[in-house]
Formats: C-alpha cells, structure tokens, sequence
C-alpha cells in the first residue's frame, strides 16, 4: 500500500509534468546537433555559434539563457545568489519540473492545495528551476559553473543529481554526530530513496534540520527541502530519475560502509592508495558513471557507451583526487585523514595525474561520438580547471587554489575552441596521441 505522503508526492509531479507540458512557449523535445539528410557529423555537431559569453567580472556568475537556434547562452547571474568562487571542483565532486518564467521557459505549477481521498493537502513542491539554481550556488563550487552551461533537460538532471548528493554528503560529514547517527542518518535517507512506505520524508527532514549536521546555512536549507528534492526527482523524465535513484542509492549504501570502519567519533582514516581509490569511486568514480547513463540517453552516444562508461570512474577519481590534495589541510582538522600516512604524496598525485589523462580520453571520446556542445563544455571545464589546480598543488602544497583570471582564462579558451568545433589544445596534449 502506498502511504498518503507518497501519493501526495507522485500528485504533484503529474501536475508539474502537465504544467511544464501546457505552458506557453515551453521548449520542445532537445535538438539534436549534427543530424541532416546524411546523418550526424562532427562538424555539424560542433560547428555551430558559440553559447559561452565570458567576462572577467561575470565569470563566476553565469545562468542559462535562451541561445541561437535552441542553444544554451550564458549571462551574468545577480538575482537570488551570492557571487560564486571561481576555485576548481568542491571536496566532493557531486555533483525540478518548473522552469522560471519568460520566454522558451516553461512556467512553474499553481502552488494551490490539491487534496486527495484519504490524504493531507499536498506541501512538497518540486524545487523551481531558480532554487535549483540558488542552491547550486550556495553549496557547490565548479558544478554551479558548469551545470548552468548543460541545455534541458539535463540541467535540471544533473543539478537536482548534485544536490541529492549533497544531501548525502551532508549526512556523512557531521562533523557533531558519532559515526552511528551518521550511519542511522544515511539508512533513512536510503530508505525515502527507496520509497519505503514507512519512510517520512518531511519528519526526517525537520529531524535532521533540528539536530544541525553542519554549520554551513546553505547545507541546512538544502537538507531541510529533501522532500523537494524527492518531489522533483519523481517528476524527471522516468529513465533519467530511475538513474539518478540508482546511482545515488549506491553512493549512500557506500558511504554507510566507509562510515562502519570510522571510530565511534566519526573519524575517518583511509590506510592505503587501494582504501583511497575505493573512497573516490563511491564520492566520485559513480558520479562519473551517473553522468554517463544520463548522457548516453542520446542516441548519437549509445554506440559509444562501452568505452564511454570504461573511461567514467576514472574521470570521476581524477577530480576527486585533485579535490583532496588540495583540501587535505581543511579535511584534518574536520576530523578526515583522506590522504593515508604510509603512501608519499608524489604517488597520489601521479596517480591524479594519470586519471587526469583518463578524463580527457572521456572528454575526447564524447567529442569523437558527435556530443551536443553543451555535454563538451560541461565535462570540458572541470576538467581544465583540476589540472590547472594540480599543477599548483604540486608546485605550492595543499591549499592551492586557480585564481579567478585563470577561471577566466579557460573559459576563453573552451570558448574559442568550440567555436573551432574542436577541443580546447590543453585536453588533445593532455589526453596524448589517438589510438
């Protein structure tokens, strides 16, 4: 039997599909790059006007806006969130059926109360897309930068992707709860995950919200909509929020495992390069493989999904590596000790190094399979900005951060090259020669 909360929910997303499919000037089905009387292309694919807009001032505050023929824009972004740091990727690389109004936007449901038989007036709303948005930027770093420059529907799936996560990582970083309430914690978020009828999203949210499991607002107020969260996740696309429920599922029941070898504190020590690689995969090589999934929705990548999803863990464990090393200081004294005394620091960074050289083979293999521009910037970015941050890790120690001109200066260059319908050159000498 399904409980009156979940059935409230599933109301809501039918009315938030149907308003998304009724508004005027919604946007139609995705164009599809590249396919003409012949079939997609290369240069058809990536030959069309450029979608980045880069500014020294606005380069860290950027939001989707409509573009040529259907394409993504850029502009600055002032209106309901602070100013974003332009540092590379967040210490956990993790990464909504209303649109804002305006034109080529679909416009967000009534919020009147809808009751049911036997059920409470409906109170949990799909997250609108400008709190979808504010919440990227009051919790992430690089992904707040990069997801704006994904077209619909991947936006909203990938964003929503990062803050389900975060949630998660909430939960298993309180810092104030022993290791048991973290692993109780994280059982329950598991539980709304897999719908448990038993399982009340919006008493664990208020629950969790009262007992602060982080100091940080943005983080509070991102636990305390979980119910939100959930609501927008059942009214994605069905195969893109069956993959997200997956991989996130799988990211919470690896967290509770890392968790059970913590002291009764909570504090964690990873003991080997092997226990270090094992820790990336489940906080960053799955967030690879979700992305993947979610890109490979696209029929043009489908005959390239094998070597796609080879590459995925890897691209994930590069940035979560970099994130790391240069967040090793902070993590200590949050109670982490990520990077294990017995392996010398050169080795883990020849080991980001060498997942670096993955992700950009990832990055080349996207391009190679006819990716919209849009999937090219956003895993292109990240990309640039972890190598430029490893570079000055290795050269200045933990705590190394790019500037917001070297920010800057990659998006120029990712600009300039997706003009040329090609790769920025820093991702062709660092993915090597082509098999």
């Amino acid at each position: 039997m399904v409980p009156p909360h979940r059935r409230r929910q599933r109301h809501h997303a039918a009315v938030a599909r149907e308003a998304r499919a009724e508004a005027p000037g919604a946007r139609g089905p995705r164009p599809r790059a590249g396919r003409g009387s012949d079939g997609p292309g290369r240069a058809e694919a990536h030959g069309r006007a450029s979608t980045l807009s880069v500014s020294s001032r606005a380069v860290a505050d950027i939001r989707p806006g409509p573009g040529p023929a259907g394409w993504p824009g850029v502009r600055p972004w002032t209106r309901g969130a602070r100013r974003l740091p332009g540092a590379c990727c967040s210490r956990v690389c993790r990464w909504v059926a209303c649109g804002s109004h305006g034109p080529g936007r679909s416009t967000p449901p009534s919020r009147r109360t809808v009751c049911l038989s036997d059920a409470a007036p409906v109170t949990a709303l799909p997250l609108r897309d400008d709190e979808l948005s504010d919440f990227l930027a009051r919790t992430s770093r690089t992904f707040a930068l990069a997801i704006p420059l994904l077209e619909e529907p991947l936006r909203r799936e990938v964003g929503l992707g990062y803050l389900l996560l975060r949630v998660a990582d909430t939960l298993e970083d309180a810092a104030s709860w022993p290791r048991e309430a973290r692993r109780e914690a994280l059982a329950r978020f598991e539980a709304l995950l897999k719908e448990d009828p038993e399982a009340d999203p919006e008493a664990l949210a208020r629950d969790w919200r009262e007992r602060r499991p982080s100091e940080d607002t943005g983080y509070l107020d991102l636990v305390a909509r979980t119910p939100s969260l959930l609501a927008s996740l059942d009214a994605l696309r069905p195969e893109a929020g069956a993959i997200l429920r997956h991989f996130v599922l799988k990211t919470v029941q690896g967290m509770r495992e890392v968790l059970s070898s913590a002291t009764a504190e909570g504090l964690l020590a990873l003991d080997s390069l092997q226990s270090l690689r094992d820790y990336c995969y489940i906080v960053a090589g799955l967030v690879g493989e979700l992305l993947t999934e979610l890109f490979v929705l696209d029929p043009r990548l489908t005959p390239f999904s094998p070597n796609l999803r080879a590459l995925a863990p890897l691209f994930g464990e590069g940035l979560q590596l970099v994130n790391i090393l240069k967040d090793a200081r902070q993590d200590e004294k949050e109670g982490r000790s990520l990077l294990p005394p017995n392996v010398q620091l050169q080795d883990v960074e020849q080991l980001a190094r060498e997942d670096l050289v993955a992700a950009a083979r990832y990055v080349r293999a996207l391009y190679g399979a006819g990716a919209s521009r849009d999937v090219l910037a956003f895993t292109t970015l990240p990309l640039l900005l972890a190598q430029a941050t490893l570079e000055l890790l290795v050269r200045d120690g933990a705590g190394a951060k790019v500037s917001r001109a070297v920010v800057t200066t990659q998006m120029i260059a990712l600009q300039a090259a997706l003009e040329r319908g090609a790769l920025p050159e820093a991702v062709e000498a660092l993915a090597g020669p082509t098999p």
